[in-house]
């Protein structure tokens, strides 16, 4: 009689639970057998996973076993599992019902964050809500001193400051030698009382989440053994769930744990309810790192990614052929569903970050870097403003594509079907009524065939050919494939490899469909399909580790000294991790352990979680790491340790072998099918289709082929040869065919608009990336405060990735100034030639913003011409002037904020002009004798790397711009950089039609709005609208003069300012370029406030009047309610030591929406430093980070709340802020009411408020507090009874219908969205709120 014999592993994700069951054979060999079902099926079976094993229970032993009856395990060795329950619970918000416990004055820090929002150019910003539904504070308080030493954050003499300034309190020390004093130890009655609350509500779940817990748990230990004295069942300590610095992430850890154990843990009960004994049945759950984890160490925040990992770790461990080094290969696994498609990288070993954001919520944790594009073979099919476009809206599941059978919309899956890549006769017929039809390919032509018809409809108005039905559907399927490709390239050329030298490891149930096209796209010669592709999530999940982790906190410079105590505190670590293996019936001796060193460079804030292989040098291994991904190493720079980590991994099965094929396979079978399908290369052909289970190994298959199992479709391209491996896996050998260009057309192709919009915009983004990995300063490395363009030889502006708002239209104006100035101005006669570069940052005259934002542009040569430009723009971390940092509050002359360059040629003739640059960056400290404590730069070494970073990026631009000339002719690219600055035009031209009819205006017709800044200096507009020809005048006129200050705007930031309130109110996704200044005339009167003198301070016109432009313009056109209108610049500092921050405030509402509380608006978006890291690094303590309840102004649909800041200093400071909007408040529309002005506040220790104003340094006193409450948005619309009425309620009444109407509708398509994950979405969502 078989004992227990069989290995079940399970992954049971959203739509299908696929169940893989190996049983040892007495050879050593093992029978497997897979099985695919729903995992939702309620009339059916209570469970999928239970029901799965049931069902090969049967079939393996060939005796019933009633649903209704406890499951026998007698068979049955193991269950491993990757499940999605802790992924959906936290999509669809039906985790278990928490609270949060956090710090006194910090209750709503998780609902701001880090104040940015995800999408810049949207006006209604969308964030997930948080995931606790009440908050209690604790009154304790834990600082950390200055201590003895002298340090920038201690100052010079650190002992008299304290002796001035006593902190009174328990001194405490920390595992990494850190001293706090407890000011204010919790309150336990009165916490008592509140948790008592809390539990009568019926919560039991709690988040525990105190300020400098990672140091010093103390506090939250006793607030945990308190709740767990009163009876709640759950209680998440960020220290234990989390043990790392930084408030913010470790507290959504907390809080997703504390959401999602619980829920997870319901559902293992029932799953184990289901079976007779499962004591002696080794059952395990896959966690987001790729390790398995027994069910009592399984955790909610640990879960997110337990599907996915699964299929990381099947295609990493399975990839392989005979005759191939496998140490040698490096991976993209490419895994294509339903609603979207994961890309990740493995090459010999896992690639994981620690820091990721899922639906909303940033989880502190070890994870598999698996990227998620909103691209699936469910992603809707749009031709929208005169180009195609492939998702982010998917049909889901239900209704699915139009052949589902359901009412469905057009999508990836019947574009396939059309072009006769998928068959129905080989698909399940699980469909329509009696769910027992095949796909509806009819309806799937019909479906495309009116798609057709707008694409033909839009091609008889401008003399272009039609398309058929099938060249449609190709055209969406390029767009897709496009789609995917741009974050594989990123994925791989972010951290420095190239994407070419990688093989696509397939699988998922559509990636078949499209990995050859992929490949050819992405350089790639190799495909790798495991036979068990469609279910390989499964298979990766039985072949995974059983892992257990720990990790301490760190805070010491590595170096010989502290090494061994490293060494000693590793050791430990190793030991407890191993402990947990031994507890699950693992040897000591069989164990494997990684050690692990959390690195960074001191006084930068990127960390690299660093293993060393061999003997103790971590700080080589460090280094060797830093310059693969950033492209150099920091000399002179301390190594910091910021954490210990160590993963402990025990190995539970034997990983599969690649065979050699030893006999001849024969003739290839007959194929099963001869069908007609449409591709690429070639058109509509006869196509071969076989069944793979009639192949052998050996057997070899010329394209074009489609191979068919139980649970794939694999299309073989023409030029495309495919490969059975002895273990019957399939490996695609990919030739890239050479292009005719003589058939390459230069008119506009709806299709290859769509593939030049994102060449174009993944040009501009791998710049981008380049200037962050091979820069050197904070603001730039960190920070992301950075621009990165491709302009046309004219100067115009091509594509931009989504960077600041404030640098979109200003980096145009600088490129054509430098065109100018070396064509017809003083640099004719020198002209720009061939290895030239040049660098510019004067705002009045060479198109700046402002004097840190340096640009940096090189000419695009072909055959001895300029045909593109590209340039950067970084804000540099200080040019000179009379404060550091360039960004004096007080400033009246340009001189007074920094260098200012017109024009010079930073490179010349292929040489680094080093000796010239540094000179103009000293030059201000030649004005010494007229203008007090002026000075040069004071940080010229990272000027000049930060520009040589620069100078890097445009040459990664030159490179992929060349390559692209290469690939389809100058005449085609030129062509379409036309076409999309041509599709932008029209999109804003319909716009203006859209808004002048709305708005029931005569055909030429003038709308108008006026906002003064807080010193009454008036901004008006007036904008003209001609509705036939679809263009605008806006004419400033009435604007007030220049001021004796700095809110004087250069006309470049008021560019930006149009440019980007145009881009938030057109309706769809278009590409952003020069064509959306097209139908627009701009009229600014000289020597007014926004075109002052060339002499005149800009630096609050570029971070406060810019704000002020975006609201009149948004007034104008009735699009929203007034946001902040302000930056709330902040800064503190001495001769050692600077801090700058911008804060965050409320956003206006609109039709129907309400505004955003506590969050950046228009035209910055710049995250804040985390509570602990700004403690940790400047001498602060930070109070309250809170909203500003009632700030927002009330309407029918209510305005976002402003937010409070208060800080005390510890040592003397001075302390500076620039902002707006202190006197005037921000307006309300269409009966809204205005929202509150901010306010500055400056508390003496002594008990005195002083009123700072809104433009002011102060020196502050050690004691001393400032408190900054932001101004709220305003509100749209009347409110209904003097009271906003509830969001979304009788939406469309009382406000103006059309706008109203085209607005809710745009919200409804687009609220289903998918978004990107990973760390590609991550460094993406980072750019966009630099």
């Amino acid at each position: 009689m078989p004992g227990r014999d069989l290995r079940f592993s399970i992954d049971r994700g959203g739509t299908f639970t696929d169940v893989f069951v190996e049983a040892p054979r007495s050879d050593g060999s093992s029978k497997q057998t897979a099985l695919k079902l729903l995992s939702v099926d309620p009339q059916n079976y209570p469970d999928a996973p239970r029901e799965g094993i049931r069902r090969i229970l049967e079939q393996l032993t060939g005796k019933k076993h009633p649903r209704d009856e406890k499951l026998d395990t007698s068979r049955i060795s193991s269950i491993r599992m990757g499940t999605t329950v802790a992924t959906n619970a936290l999509l669809e918000r039906k985790g278990e019902r928490c609270a949060l416990v956090t710090t006194k004055g910090f209750k709503d820090l998780l609902y701001i964050g880090n104040q940015a929002r995800p999408r810049i150019f949207d006006l209604e910003i969308k964030l997930q809500d948080v995931l606790y539904e009440s908050v209690v504070e604790v009154d304790e308080q834990i600082v950390l001193p200055l201590g003895d030493e002298a340090s920038k954050r201690a100052g010079k003499n650190p002992t008299r400051d304290s002796e001035i300034y006593p902190i009174e309190g328990k001194k405490i020390t920390s595992q990494t030698g850190e001293v706090g004093i407890v000011r204010r130890s919790p309150d336990m009655d009165s916490l008592k009382s509140a948790l008592k609350e809390v539990l009568e509500n019926g919560i039991t779940s709690l988040a525990v989440v105190l300020k400098h817990s990672f140091l010093f748990p103390e506090h939250e230990e006793q607030v945990g053994a308190l709740a767990k004295s009163m009876g709640f069942t759950q209680i998440s300590l960020s220290s234990e769930v989390m043990p790392m610095v930084k408030m913010v992430p470790r507290g959504y850890t907390a809080a997703a744990d504390a959401y999602l154990t619980p829920h997870i843990m319901k559902y293992i009960e029932t799953f184990e309810s289901g079976f007779s004994d499962l004591n002696d049945v080794q059952l395990s759950f896959m966690q987001s790192d790729g390790g398995l984890a027994p069910t009592n160490r399984f955790s909610g925040h640990r879960a997110v990614l337990s599907g996915p990992a699964g299929g990381y770790v099947g295609y990493a461990l399975t990839t392989k052929w005979h005759g191939y080094d496998t140490a040698k290969l490096q991976l993209i696994g490419f895994d294509m569903g339903g609603t979207s498609t994961d890309v990740s990288r493995f090459a010999g070993s896992y690639e994981h970050v620690f820091e990721a954001t899922l639906a909303g919520v940033t989880i502190q944790a070890p994870q598999l870097d698996i990227n998620t594009v909103a691209a699936g073979g469910g992603s809707r099919l749009f031709f929208r403003a005169g180009i195609f476009q492939v998702g982010p809206e998917s049909a889901g599941a239900h209704p699915g594509p139009v052949c589902y059978r359901k009412n469905g919309y057009p999508a990836i899956t019947d574009a396939n079907l059309v072009l006769g890549r998928i068959l129905p006769e080989f698909f399940p017929s699980i469909f329509g009524e009696d769910e027992k039809q095949p796909l509806d390919v009819e309806a799937s032509k019909q479906a495309l065939q009116k798609i057709a018809h707008e694409v033909n409809e839009q091609a008889k108005s401008t003399g272009q050919p039609e398309k058929s039905v099938e060249e449609v559907a190709m055209g969406f399927i390029k767009v897709a494939n496009e789609t995917m490709c741009r974050p594989i390239r990123a994925l791989t050329q972010m951290k420095g490899y190239d994407v070419a030298a990688h093989a696509l490891a397939c699988f998922g149930g559509a990636g078949g469909q499209h990995a050859c096209a992929i490949a050819r796209s992405l350089g790639m010669k190799t495909i790798f399909i495991h036979r068990y592709s469609g279910i390989l999530s499964a298979v990766g999940i039985g072949l995974a580790d059983v892992v257990a982790e720990e990790q301490a906190p760190a805070a010491e410079a590595l170096d010989q000294s502290s090494l061994e105590g490293l060494n000693k505190r590793l050791d430990g670590l190793e030991a407890a991790a191993k402990d947990k293996l031994v507890e699950q019936g693992f040897k000591r001796d069989e164990l494997n352990t990684e050690r692990f060193l959390n690195l960074r460079y001191d006084g930068t804030d990127v960390p690299v979680m660093t293993q060393c292989a061999e003997g103790d040098d971590y700080a080589k291994a460090f280094e060797e790491t830093y310059k693969r991904e950033f492209g150099f190493v920091l000399e002179q720079r301390s190594i910091i340790v910021d954490d210990l980590r160590v993963r402990a991994t025990g190995k539970a099965v034997a990983l599969p072998e690649a065979k050699e094929v030893t006999e001849d396979p024969g003739k290839l079978p007959e194929p099963d099918k001869i069908t007609k399908a449409y591709f690429e290369i070639g058109g509509l052909q006869d196509t071969a289709a076989y069944l793979l289970k009639k192949f052998k190994p050996g057997h070899e298959i010329l394209g074009p082929a489609i191979l068919i199992d139980d649970i794939s479709t694999i299309v073989v391209e023409p030029k495309c040869r495919a490969w059975i491996t002895a273990n019957m896996d399939i490996k695609v050998d990919v030739q890239r065919p050479e292009v005719k260009k003589e058939d390459l057309l230069t008119e506009c192709d709806p299709v290859q608009l769509a593939i030049f919009s994102h060449r174009f915009m993944g040009i501009a983004e791998q710049m981008g990336r380049t200037l962050q990995r091979t820069s050197i300063s904070v603001n730039i490395k960190e920070r992301l405060d950075f621009s990165c363009a491709l302009f046309g030889p004219d100067g115009s502006l091509v594509a931009n990735a989504p960077h600041l708002p404030v640098h979109l239209g200003a980096m145009s104006e600088a490129n054509r100034f430098q065109l100018r100035y070396y064509t017809e101005g003083p640099g004719k006669d020198e002209g720009i030639q061939e290895g030239d570069v040049l660098v510019s940052n004067n705002p009045q005259l060479a198109g700046g913003s402002h004097l840190p934002d340096i640009t940096v542009i090189t000419p695009v040569f072909n055959q001895g011409k300029i045909v593109f430009f590209v340039a950067s723009r970084g804000h540099h971390q200080d040019v000179g002037g009379i404060t550091p940092g360039s960004m004096p509050p007080m400033s009246h002359t340009l001189a007074e904020e920094g260098a200012a360059i017109l024009s010079f040629k930073l490179v010349k003739g292929g040489k680094f002009q080093e000796e010239g640059i540094t000179k103009l960056l000293m030059a201000p400290a030649d004005l010494k004798e007229q203008i007090p404590g002026i000075s040069g730069t004071r940080a010229l070494n990272d000027n000049l790397s930060d520009m040589k970073a620069q100078v890097a990026s445009n040459f990664k631009g030159i490179g992929l711009v060349t390559a692209l000339i290469e690939e389809y002719t100058l005449e085609v690219v030129q062509a379409y950089m036309h076409h999309i600055q041509a599709n932008a035009e029209q999109a804003v031209r319909q716009l203006l039609r859209d808004f002048s009819k709305d708005q029931g205006l005569k055909e030429i017709d003038t709308v108008s709005a006026e906002e003064h800044m807080d010193d009454g200096t008036p901004i008006r507009l007036a904008v003209t609208i001609d509705r036939k020809e679809g263009s605008a005048l806006l004419d400033f006129e009435g604007t007030g003069p220049e001021v004796f200050g700095n809110t004087n705007a250069p006309p470049a930031v008021t560019y930006s300012a149009i440019i980007y309130s145009m881009r938030c109110m057109v309706p769809q996704e278009i590409p952003l370029n020069q064509g959306c200044l097209a139908p627009l005339t701009v009229r600014i009167p000289p020597h007014c406030l926004l075109s002052p003198s060339s002499e005149a301070a800009v630096v609050g016109g570029n971070v406060l009047t810019s704000q002020r432009v975006t609201d009149v313009v948004l007034k104008c056109f009735k699009a929203a309610a007034a946001s902040q209108g302000c930056m709330n610049n902040f800064t503190f500092g001495d001769s050692n030591i600077t801090y700058y921050e911008t804060i965050a405030g409320g956003a206006g509402a609109g039709p129907g929406w309400v505004g955003r509380s506590g969050v950046h608006t228009h035209m910055t978006n710049t995250r804040i430093t985390d509570p602990e890291i700004l403690e940790r690094r400047y001498p602060v303590v930070l109070h309250e980070f809170s909203l500003r309840k009632g700030s927002g102004g009330a309407g029918k649909y209510r305005g976002g709340d402003g937010v409070i800041r208060e800080m005390e200093y510890l040592r003397p400071l001075t302390c500076s802020i620039l902002s707006e909007r202190r006197a005037l408040r921000p307006y309300g529309l269409l009966g809204g009411h205005p929202a509150l002005p901010g306010l500055n506040l400056l508390l003496h220790r002594d008990g005195r408020k002083v009123n700072m104003g809104g433009k002011t340094s102060v020196q502050v006193k050690a004691g001393d507090r400032i408190r900054i409450l932001t101004p709220g948005g305003g509100g749209f619309g009347a409110p209904e009874d003097g009271e906003a009425a509830d969001y979304r309620e009788g939406e469309n009444q009382g406000v103006e219908k059309a706008v109203a109407d085209r607005a809710a509708k745009w919200v409804k398509e687009h609220s289903a969205a998918v978004r990107s994950g990973g760390s590609v979405a991550r460094y993406t969502s980072e750019q966009e709120s630099a």
